[in-house]
């Protein structure tokens, strides 16, 4: 059954949603940086200068990803003092969006026939 044009549009919608995650998630060096905090055991906390040691970035540098992925809602950060510590604590809600943009799209993919596009598809309606 072709994907409708109402069904096309709630799906654009929810991906204009998840944008700001998926721009995220979508650096290269922003996911070396997430894989680096993921092997820091425990990841109760790493601070930026821990994860500069771990990765070719330099320290702005990985504040400034940092803050990419804490406004994204995919870490969150502590203070102790004057130290910040960063861990990975997505924020459900955020990741709830992000799952049901995922199964909406692998849904209207899965009405394709091999081979197809949407627009191929559109076109015959």
């Amino acid at each position: 059954m072709p994907v409708s044009a109402e069904e096309l549009h709630q799906l654009a919608q929810e991906f204009v949603d998840c944008r700001r995650v998926l721009a995220a998630l979508g650096d290269a060096n922003r996911q070396h940086l997430l894989l680096e905090m993921m092997q820091m055991a425990p990841c109760s906390g790493v601070r930026v200068g821990e994860i500069t040691q771990r990765t070719h970035l330099s320290r702005p540098a990985v504040s400034h990803h940092l803050k990419i992925l804490k406004e994204a809602g995919i870490i969150q950060m502590r203070r102790e003092g004057t130290r910040n510590y960063y861990f990975i604590a997505a924020d459900q809600k955020e990741m709830a969006r992000l799952r049901r943009m995922l199964d909406h799209a692998a849904r209207v993919m899965q009405t394709l026939h091999p081979g197809e596009t949407i627009l191929q598809q559109k076109g015959e309606q």
